[in-house]
């Protein structure tokens, strides 16, 4: 079922349902999507219709509970034998974003507190609201700290999407930005246009002028001319994960963005919730990177840019290693170099 409304929140948990608010129907329409089968909050996962590292972790976990409520089994070894193959199923969606299985672990972990069946099902489901709250939390503590970094009349570089649609909270990178502007400071963005799917252009240039701030898109090829002008104060992505070293994780494009950075002496942050930092690697070599299919390249929302039949690489993610970050923003604190000893402390 769809319905279009003015409403701004990229997903809920009402009655049994998970309402999402479609992203790819951005920014021309608001479509919500309310998805009674776990199988079709995969699908959305997969499709993009939700996304942003701590909005996928939200959205597995929500997930799990429909496929759980809807398990029909005797005994609870066989539910939980039948929640294990939900639990798989929406691990598989997307591989990069470290918060979908932050969430999934801990949707595991709150099956093994109850005896019988309902109580399991009643405990996975609030455990997804939990997960929904405190991400949500954590996200408002990103933007305090990192508005602290931001000083009036800069001129603030961002990529990809990581406002309220990316996280359904204050955001990350774009909740900062937003907390600095309402704080009285006189702050521009320049947001790029981001693959996969523009999402810079059809979703943080909406954003912000949602909250009124004075945003201007350029292609992401612009990034470091507009650096060498001296019309980038600092810049500010998010994160899908982060390393035990630092090492982070994001759109593709993000490390281009943060060489430039480093080479015009540009603070270079990156805001993510502690659920992005995954310890068990080391590097960010050992980071996943998904692939996805070509068309999203050759096309723009259905309509082909490229020649039929030309092949296209469509990496979602690269790797930017920790030398050419300045600071690591999390809710509990700004992480800087070392980021191994600041990471473990944190973690």
């Amino acid at each position: 079922m769809k319905h279009i409304n003015t409403a701004y929140q990229p997903i809920e948990w009402r009655g049994g349902r998970v309402i999402i608010l479609d992203q790819t129907r951005l920014p021309h329409e608001e479509v919500y999507l309310e998805l009674d089968d776990y199988r079709d909050v995969c699908a959305a996962i997969k499709e993009l219709k939700i996304r942003g590292a701590p909005a996928i972790g939200i959205a597995g976990a929500y997930a799990v509970a429909l496929g759980a409520l809807k398990i029909d089994s005797k005994t609870a070894d066989d539910f939980l034998k039948k929640l294990q193959s939900v639990i798989d199923a929406v691990g598989a969606t997307r591989p990069t974003a470290r918060n979908l299985f932050f969430a999934l672990e801990r949707m595991k972990k709150a099956s093994a507190t109850k005896k019988n069946i309902s109580d399991i099902k009643k405990a996975l489901v609030d455990e997804a609201l939990k997960i929904h709250e405190e991400e949500a939390e954590s996200t408002r503590r990103i933007s305090r700290f990192g508005a602290e970094l931001i000083k009036d009349g800069f001129t603030i570089l961002t990529h990809c999407n990581t406002g309220p649609l990316a996280t359904s909270g204050s955001g990350t990178a774009l909740g900062i930005i937003i907390a600095a502007y309402r704080e009285g400071k006189r702050i521009k963005v320049l947001a790029d246009e981001t693959r996969p799917l523009l999402q810079g252009a059809r979703l943080t240039t909406w954003e912000l002028q949602k909250a009124g701030v004075p945003v201007t898109l350029i292609t992401d090829n612009m990034a470091g001319s507009f650096m060498r002008r001296g019309k980038v104060d600092c810049v500010i992505t998010g994160a899908d994960r982060i390393t035990a070293n630092g090492d982070t994780a994001n759109k593709i494009g993000t490390y281009s963005v943060a060489v430039l950075a480093k080479a015009h002496k540009i603070p270079f942050y990156i805001a993510a919730p502690v659920s992005t930092i995954d310890p068990s690697l080391k590097t960010g070599d050992a980071i996943p990177i998904e692939e996805r299919k070509a068309e999203e390249v050759t096309h723009i929302q259905g309509v082909p840019i490229a020649p039929e039949g030309v092949s296209a690489a469509n990496p979602a993610f690269d790797v930017t290693p920790h030398k050419y970050i300045t600071a690591i923003i999390t809710e509990k604190g700004i992480i800087r170099a070392p980021y191994g000893a600041g990471i473990k402390g944190i973690v």
